[in-house]
């Protein structure tokens, strides 16, 4: 199987990361945060907006997005009591601390987020399975 394999280590390489991911779908359940292990992971079925022989137009292919060095996860707006309910990623943002390391905010649709407080950005986004048609493009509103 080929696919995407991306490294993250500062916030340009985590703004390309987060452009793969926009519009991808996750189930609660799907997501995790290991204390111990200073790692949160998620499984997501991403829309592929890359056009390159690598994934036919209009497909989506799952994928697993992790972070480690995670101090800490919380989230907002976010169904925790159904594991089955889905979230949409719109984006994923970097805010630097002053005294070191900062935050990593999964924005989802609806005004749902995930907020990592983080020693530095270590991510890694990796295609898990082969593409398969989308049941839909992602249509934006850019008039808001």
């Amino acid at each position: 199987m080929s696919g995407l394999k991306l490294l993250a280590q500062d916030e340009e390489d985590l703004k390309i990361i987060s452009a793969h991911l926009q519009d991808a779908v996750m189930r609660v359940g799907d997501v995790a945060y290991l204390p111990r292990r200073r790692r949160f992971a998620v499984v997501m079925s991403r829309f592929c907006w890359e056009h390159n022989g690598e994934h036919p137009p209009g497909s989506r292919v799952e994928s697993g997005l992790h972070f480690d060095g995670v101090l800490k996860a919380q989230s907002r707006d976010v169904r925790q009591d159904d594991p089955d309910a889905l979230a949409g990623l719109l984006a994923i943002h970097y805010i630097p601390s002053p005294s070191g390391g900062g935050t990593i905010d999964l924005v989802l649709c609806g005004g749902g987020l995930i907020r990592l407080t983080v020693e530095c950005i270590d991510a890694c986004l990796t295609d898990l399975s082969e593409p398969r048609p989308a049941v839909a493009r992602p249509a934006h509103n850019l008039e808001a």
